[in-house]
């Protein structure tokens, strides 16, 4: 799958279970692969924080590879799977 990384900007993010995660702010890319390893972000009003991993600015730190779907919006994966 090809996709820019401007298209998933300012999209919203849901776990697999209809959670409303946040909205995506920005992706964290290996320099020597050129693999995307992350998915920063900004937490909806709901979220525990405390059951995710967070960055400094309090984003959500997601790992890439989780993503299940990518349209008008993002479905992560189960986290634990």
């Amino acid at each position: 799958m090809k996709i820019f990384a401007e298209e998933l900007r300012n999209k919203e993010i849901y776990s697999s279970d209809g959670l409303k995660l946040g909205i995506i702010d920005n992706l964290v890319v290996d320099t020597k692969s050129g693999k995307v390893l992350h998915i920063l972000v900004w937490p909806a009003e709901t979220v525990d924080l405390t059951r995710f991993r967070v960055d400094s600015q309090q984003r959500i730190v997601l790992p890439f590879n989780k993503i299940k779907s990518i349209k008008d919006v993002v479905i992560m994966a189960p986290l634990s799977e």
